[in-house]
């Protein structure tokens, strides 16, 4: 995925607040060399960024006509308006050892056995992985292939198959779920117990000897 950047030479908040009300967004970009001051059309980035790939894949930037390899490091968003404040990233090349976070994208989840034939709640529980790996062998997202996932199942990160060269990096929690089926609840029917109707109650003394007295 390619973009276009422009060389910055203004800095400062004053420089940056100008640059947002001309509808730029300023940025930095780092690493193999001088940090280099850029700026970038506000909207072609406001919609690259709606993109999967703009963040988990290597990026050519087109800076002074020079393309460069880069990955996005990190952006900020105004706190209610939807305005790219500031963005980041980081030079790499084929043997730039990077850490990342990348999607997961599950595939055959209606017709695992869980889902078809037992009608289970499949669970998401991750929805992205922390990894590393070289730059050149980074992967735009992860499969999560369900076509086997039964009712109860639960998989884990050591069930998923890794391209070569790609670790996981769990943060000391060993072998996190990623996805689990749950079977679905059956509500139980409550029976109603039928009404039976009281009987008339007898008339008491008292009320024998009243209608005598109305005789």
């Amino acid at each position: 995925m390619k973009f276009v950047a422009y060389e910055r030479t203004l800095q400062g908040t004053g420089a940056s607040r100008r640059l947002r009300n001309a509808q730029k967004v300023p940025g930095i970009v780092y690493g193999a060399g001088e940090p280099a001051m850029i700026e970038l059309d506000h909207n072609a980035l406001f919609f690259a960024l709606k993109k999967e790939g703009f963040h988990s894949s290597v990026l050519e930037m087109d800076l002074k006509g020079k393309t460069e390899q880069v990955i996005l490091r990190d952006y900020q968003m105004h706190a209610f308006k939807p305005i790219v404040m500031h963005i980041d990233f980081q030079r790499v090349d084929s043997t730039t050892k990077i850490s990342k976070k990348v999607p997961l994208h599950f595939a055959n989840e209606e017709n695992s056995p869980a889902v078809k034939t037992d009608k289970c709640l499949v669970n998401h529980v991750l929805t992205e992985l922390h990894i590393q790996c070289l730059a050149s062998q980074l992967p735009e997202f992860l499969t999560v292939d369900l076509a086997d996932l039964v009712k109860g199942q639960s998989l884990h990160v050591d069930d998923i198959k890794l391209p070569e060269g790609v670790k996981v990096v769990t943060h000391g929690k060993k072998n996190p779920v990623i996805v689990s089926a749950t079977p679905p609840i059956v509500e139980e029917e409550v029976v109603a117990a039928p009404v039976v109707a009281a009987a008339p109650a007898a008339p008491t003394k008292a009320k024998k000897d009243e209608k005598q007295n109305r005789k």
